[in-house]
């Protein structure tokens, strides 16, 4: 039989149930969206989450405190020395540093009037914004001077002024943190949430002796962040900085470190490596949708079979073969699966560019997920497809003829 000729009736018998065939691919097409949306958003999240580290610089570097030793063990805190304003004098006077900021983070009430937010304090050094990129929209940032004398200035995130001065402009104003007024000398440019949705201005930046000395009255750093001169290989310099605090810590040769130094390198290795997990992960359990999908392809095609009986013993009585039914029942059952899977990946893409526009997400399309989601679709067709047409050819022509 001519190939044409079969998809043409194959066309016809699902034309004929077009609600029936419509709920037949509803499993397809719920499969292949939910396989495109979450690969497209999780993809989008992934490459948002590695701009905003990449923001951060390529040539970065930061130290925490404690260190997980060679043997798996973590260092007890008795064992471990903090990071203090020392640690980042001796790491800013090595030649391959061009900036370094001390960091000491904390919570509190911010009072301007009768208004008051409770946010995120952090202290950092005047290097801070040359480090992340990220520069006041207004006013300056506090410089050294500022810093050596604890001094009583502050930076404000997006966010908290508008929270507090809403349209005024707060440059040159006061606002309260705990028993202490502080200067507002600038408000940063607004950055966005991040992937997580915690949003990333509702903050204010203070000198971060500032925040040691008035806030939670400890020397100690929660870390140090680095920039390293892109003159300098990056490794080299990583293991300047292990030198250097080794040396200040006193650590001896046979000791294992009580800090540890990471790149943004290996932050964005880490997302990616959780990313392509999470990616297979949940194109798997939507994957599932496919296999319900064929499987009431297959259901619906023994229906059609059972009902189209005498058509099938007509055809095999004037001379149509086996395989000619086997195939055309087998063409159905791809065509089923096929436009199930054109709709699913409309609809996924619908999916995707709507939770873009609702979380202000991007979200990455992927060519590739298209096309393994369409196959895929194809696929289960012919899989779930090949039980009810070699039912429909081994059907025998007297007794078709007078199924009832």
């Amino acid at each position: 039989m001519n190939p044409l000729l079969s998809i043409d009736i194959s066309y016809r018998a699902i034309r004929s149930n077009k609600v029936r065939s419509f709920l037949t691919t509803l499993g397809i097409i719920i499969g292949v969206a939910a396989v495109i949306s979450l690969v497209s958003i999780t993809g989008g999240a992934k490459k948002m989450i590695e701009g905003q580290l990449a923001s951060l610089g390529a040539n970065s570097l930061a130290v925490k405190s404690g260190k997980i030793t060679k043997s798996g063990k973590t260092l007890l805190a008795g064992n471990v020395k903090p990071l203090t304003r020392k640690d980042v004098e001796a790491i800013g006077n090595l030649e391959s540093v061009k900036y370094v900021s001390a960091i000491s983070n904390t919570t509190a009430n911010v009072v301007s009037g009768n208004r008051n937010v409770f946010t995120a304090v952090i202290g950092t050094g005047k290097d801070f914004i040359f480090i992340n990129d990220w520069f006041p929209e207004r006013g300056t940032f506090f410089n050294e001077i500022d810093v050596r004398g604890a001094a009583l200035v502050c930076v404000l995130g997006k966010t908290v002024k508008e929270n507090l001065f809403g349209s005024q402009d707060p440059i040159g104003k006061s606002v309260r943190i705990g028993k202490y007024t502080y200067r507002v000398i600038g408000v940063m440019s607004p950055i966005g949430p991040t992937p997580s949705g915690k949003d990333q201005d509702d903050i204010v930046l203070l000198p971060y002796t500032s925040v040691q000395k008035r806030l939670v009255g400890t020397r100690s750093l929660d870390r140090i962040t680095i920039f390293v001169d892109p003159a300098y290989d990056l490794v080299l310099a990583q293991g300047e900085v292990e030198k250097v605090l080794r040396r200040q810590h006193g650590i001896k040769d046979e000791m294992e470190d009580d800090f540890s130094v990471r790149t943004q390198q290996t932050q964005i290795k880490t997302i990616k490596n959780v990313s392509r997990i999470l990616t297979v992960l949940l194109g798997s359990i939507a994957s599932i949708s496919l296999v319900v999908g064929g499987i009431g392809i297959m259901n619906i095609m023994l229906v059609s079979v059972g009902e189209r009986t005498r058509e099938i013993g007509i055809r095999l009585a004037v001379g149509a073969k086996e395989r000619n039914i086997l195939v055309q029942f087998l063409i159905e059952s791809v065509l089923l699966s096929l436009v199930g899977g054109a709709i699913g990946t409309a609809v996924g893409i619908l999916i995707s560019k709507g939770a873009s526009a609702i979380t202000g997400w991007p979200t990455e399309i992927s060519v590739l997920s298209i096309i393994v989601a369409f196959l895929f679709s194809a696929l289960v067709g012919i899989v779930f497809g090949i039980y009810p047409a070699k039912k429909a050819a081994a059907l025998n022509p007297i007794e078709a003829l007078r199924y009832e």
